[in-house]
């Protein structure tokens, strides 16, 4: 592993998930190194206390799945990569939003079947049109950045409004006049006890009639079920997702000789102005490159006993 020449750490793989029943492989080792779906939850960290791993090296910018409570209380420290490359996933929200509105997805199958027919292909014009940005972080400001340079209105909404952005021409507004306004919706946030389920039949009641809704963040910032429901009955015009709120049943597996019990996902897949990619908005060389060195230095300041940045606890969301 290239980013690990400097620090020469002896790493082990291993395929499964962490959960607690997967725990008990860590016996022997000072450091835990984990994803967006692994089950970090008490259980598991009771587990980890119990092997005498006092790091959780995640390898990601989201710590939702971990219990920061009780991880301080067994004094285990969480570290994450904050900022690996907001332009890969700011990219990907965009690549949802051009594959729904021109439906290029559909057209590639067509012609690999030597279908060359424009029926049912009409798509729309992305220039003009009202784009929201729910939150404005390092990836929601390069989102902003790239929507508005397709010619659209950018507006945002953010606790913490960018001055370089409000400078840029970017106009902060409150969340309910984001989903009002917004022809098209994108959610750049993280997931907290204020924004779980940020998407739901009172928020959508608001958007525009075919509004197109786009998430790359968190699957638990919407309703699902809220949403299919506005699907039905063709409120909202369009669903891109890359995060789903149960995917840690199903995203990076092969399933596709299995029986899928999930009913909610199953529905989504029936949509045809649905999009579903399984959370690969982060995955480009230049992403992993940065999360494998920002995940050795994080190891590397633990050992060292400093302090740092990356280091996410309970002070972090209260």
């Amino acid at each position: 592993m290239q980013a690990n020449q400097k620090f020469s750490y002896e790493l082990e793989f291993f395929e499964g998930q962490l959960t607690p029943k997967t725990a008990g492989l860590t016996a022997g080792f000072q450091a835990v190194c984990a994803f967006v779906n692994d089950q970090i939850n008490n259980e598991t960290l009771e587990a980890l206390a119990k092997y005498n791993i006092r790091l959780i090296a995640l390898r990601c910018a989201g710590f939702n799945n971990v219990d920061l409570e009780n991880a301080k209380r067994l004094n285990i420290t969480v570290l994450r990569v904050p900022a690996y490359s907001p332009h890969a996933v700011a990219e990907h929200a965009v690549a949802l939003i051009l594959t729904l509105s021109r439906k290029t997805h559909k057209a590639y199958n067509r012609v690999r079947e030597a279908n060359f027919s424009l029926d049912r292909l009409v798509g729309m014009n992305i220039y003009g049109k009202t784009v929201g940005v729910f939150g404005t972080g390092k990836i929601g400001q390069v989102f902003a950045g790239l929507m508005k340079g397709f010619g659209c209105e950018v507006i945002a909404y953010d606790p913490y409004p960018n001055k370089n952005l409000e400078e840029d021409g970017i106009k902060y507004v409150s969340s309910s006049e984001l989903f009002r306004r917004s022809d098209i919706l994108s959610l750049h946030c993280p997931l907290t006890p204020e924004t779980y389920q940020i998407v739901n039949n009172t928020t959508l009641s608001l958007m525009k009639k075919g509004a197109m809704l786009i998430n790359t963040s968190r699957g638990k910032l919407i309703n699902t079920s809220d949403v299919i429901t506005f699907l039905r009955n063709k409120q909202l015009g369009y669903l891109g997702i890359d995060v789903y709120a149960e995917e840690e049943k199903l995203f990076f597996r092969d399933l596709s000789e299995r029986i899928i019990d999930d009913e909610i996902i199953m529905q989504l897949m029936t949509f045809p102005n649905v999009l579903i990619t399984a959370h690969q908005a982060f995955l480009t060389q230049e992403a992993l490159t940065e999360i494998a060195l920002t995940t050795m230095e994080n190891i590397h300041t633990f050992e060292k006993g400093l302090k740092s940045q990356n280091e996410v606890s309970v002070e972090y969301i209260h």
